[in-house]
């Protein structure tokens, strides 16, 4: 389904955050806009993925817990993630109140997830 305006707008800022994060690279993957570093995937893009309505950036939890945490808190904010499972949540992109920089932390805690630890010794984001 093509993006409108906001979800555009939406994906050029995840894909802003998440590639200004050191060796990050993005590339499609079950036709998702998803971004990986030393090959371990830590963000997806997603609007309406089968036909679920929603615009979301899934991302790396600490532990199986805290997204199901997260969820029960704040079910308006985060959601989980389709064919992901346990360690992932989404974060919903849709409206005009969306907290960037929040988002922007949860993308980059993703990544230290991710990230092999010669980045993270060396000073990582």
């Amino acid at each position: 389904m093509p993006l409108n305006p906001d979800q555009d707008a939406a994906l050029a800022q995840v894909r802003a955050i998440a590639l200004e994060l050191p060796e990050a690279e993005e590339r499609p993957s079950h036709g998702q806009p998803t971004f990986f570093v030393a090959g371990k995937q830590f963000a997806q893009f997603r609007h309406d993925h089968h036909g679920d309505g929603r615009t979301i950036v899934a991302v790396k939890t600490a532990d199986d817990e805290e997204g199901p945490n997260l969820i029960g808190i704040a079910p308006e904010t985060y959601s989980k993630v389709a064919y992901f499972g346990v360690g992932w949540v989404g974060i919903a992109l849709a409206g005009p109140d969306v907290d960037w920089d929040f988002v922007g932390d949860r993308i980059a805690r993703s990544w230290e997830l991710a990230a092999p630890r010669r980045l993270l010794e060396a000073g990582g984001r």
